[in-house]
């Protein structure tokens, strides 16, 4: 009986202990992220989500833009014109990864990352304006 008792004040014990030291890791989290401290990479452990939070302002940034290039591929008719039509849509989807690539530049940590995002950028971009000339030489800008 005794034992017993002395394995559930020591269990208290230890679950007062992990609860304190779980609190002072929150709070030494929270005064660092408030004073700047935090890396990104530690700040992004925790999703939207789970934080209760609005979201981080890259994942509203993705999604704008992922809204803005369905919107512009979408507004142009198709004309029965093959190579009219590929280009009419294209070109927005090109310019959706442009979009997406500079938020990767803006918000992004990793370097092998962001080096695709500037390929990205420099290929998407010789692209549009290459699809852009053809749309003008057969003059059919939609």
């Amino acid at each position: 009986m005794k034992a017993n008792r002395l394995l559930t004040v020591l269990s208290i014990h230890v679950g007062i202990v992990l609860s304190g030291m779980a609190l002072d890791a929150s709070a030494q989290q929270a005064n660092a992220m408030a004073s700047g401290q935090m890396s990104k990479s530690a700040a992004k452990m925790e999703t939207p989500a789970q934080a209760g939070g609005p979201l981080p302002a890259s994942t509203q940034a993705f999604k704008n833009n992922a809204a803005k290039m369905m919107k512009n591929m979408s507004t142009p008719g198709y004309t029965g014109d093959t190579d009219a039509d590929f280009v009419a849509h294209v070109i927005p989807h090109h310019q959706g990864a442009v979009d997406q690539a500079e938020v990767e530049l803006k918000y992004g940590d990793d370097p092998q990352m962001r080096a695709l995002a500037k390929n990205i950028i420099e290929a998407q971009k010789e692209e549009i304006a290459f699809m852009k000339r053809w749309q003008a030489r057969h003059d059919t800008n939609m």
